[in-house]
């Protein structure tokens, strides 16, 4: 089990340059004769890409998951409140089959009769994150709350090296953990006859990454692969003695950019840049079990939205489909 999660996490990776509306024009130059190398290689070129757009979504999924602070709603109070979380981001992802892939045509990639279908396959992918939370400012008190509360929020995603020379997949990030800061601002503060209302950004992004993919017959070589998230929330939130709800919708967007280079056979493709952009809904839920210590929360979300347009498909379905998630985590405050 551990090895499939990390394994999805490094497909992951390898698809986070690619939530892109793809135009009816390939981003793989189709070169100017029968034995020029972009010609040879353009249709693995556009296998990558649409590797890329399939994936790049659930990426930013297994990022942001959906509440900032899983089970909070308002903010926490001002200075000298505190919250520490851990947690897992876990979902029923499409993971292409990349060694079970066809040869690529070698004659450009509209020389095909079509798109195809390439094999994916059902798997439960996420990363594992930490969460903290400081309250800076306490609000102004307004009858039974208070408005305007300030929380500084902080963020860590651990990403796993993967492989070596001759693997099916190298994975090799400039470092394994990654930091992400964000605000929290209280539209209201929590008490016995008011619920906790809140606004969250939170921006994750991925470190650095090089990455090799190797299928049978062409090989994908990313360099230079940067991952930008950035979450925007409206929670709310109320305590119930021993249980705790809390519900939420916000904004999801990905921000990608790579170099690709694919290589089938004795050729190599040109150097490709990638530079795109997606913009997704998030819906949430929460239910939390107030120990004396700390809490242990349960969420379950929904993301969708968005175009993203591959040229060949996937056997699992559509890249923009939308997808059920689910967090489990535990949390300490004061």
């Amino acid at each position: 089990m551990r090895k499939a999660m990390v394994l999805g996490a490094g497909l992951m990776l390898l698809a986070a340059v690619g939530a892109r509306a793809q135009s009816a024009t390939s981003p793989c130059p189709a070169g100017a004769s029968a034995t020029d190398p972009a010609r040879l290689t353009q249709d693995a070129c556009q296998i990558a890409v649409d590797v890329f757009d399939v994936m790049a979504p659930q990426l930013g999924l297994a990022l942001s998951g959906g509440n900032a602070t899983l089970g909070q709603g308002g903010n926490l109070g001002g200075p000298g409140h505190f919250s520490i979380g851990l947690r897992g981001n876990v979902f029923n992802g499409d993971l292409p089959q990349v060694t079970s892939f066809p040869n690529p045509s070698l004659t450009g990639r509209l020389q095909r009769t079509g798109s195809q279908a390439l094999p994916s396959k059902s798997q439960i992918l996420g990363l594992p994150t930490a969460d903290a939370a400081l309250g800076i400012f306490r609000g102004v008190p307004l009858g039974l709350t208070s408005v305007g509360g300030i929380d500084l929020l902080l963020s860590a995603t651990y990403v796993p090296s993967f492989g070596g020379a001759g693997d099916e997949i190298q994975i090799k990030p400039e470092r394994n953990l990654q930091v992400g800061y964000g605000v929290r601002i209280g539209l209201l503060q929590e008490s016995i006859a008011v619920p906790g209302v809140s606004f969250t950004y939170l921006k994750r992004d991925l470190p650095t990454t090089s990455i090799i993919g190797t299928a049978s017959s062409f090989t994908i070589d990313i360099a230079d692969a940067k991952v930008k998230t950035s979450a925007f929330r409206l929670v709310a939130s109320k305590s119930l003695l021993l249980l705790g709800l809390a519900g939420g919708v916000g904004q999801d967007r990905y921000d990608e950019s790579a170099l690709v280079r694919a290589t089938s056979g004795a050729a190599s493709s040109t150097v490709v840049p990638f530079a795109e952009k997606l913009t997704r809904t998030n819906y949430f839920l929460d239910v939390s079990l107030n120990l004396p210590v700390f809490k242990l929360i349960g969420e379950v979300g929904q993301v969708s939205g968005g175009t993203v347009d591959t040229y060949n498909e996937f056997t699992t379905g559509r890249a923009d489909k939308s997808r059920t998630y689910g967090s489990v985590g535990i949390r300490i405050g004061l």
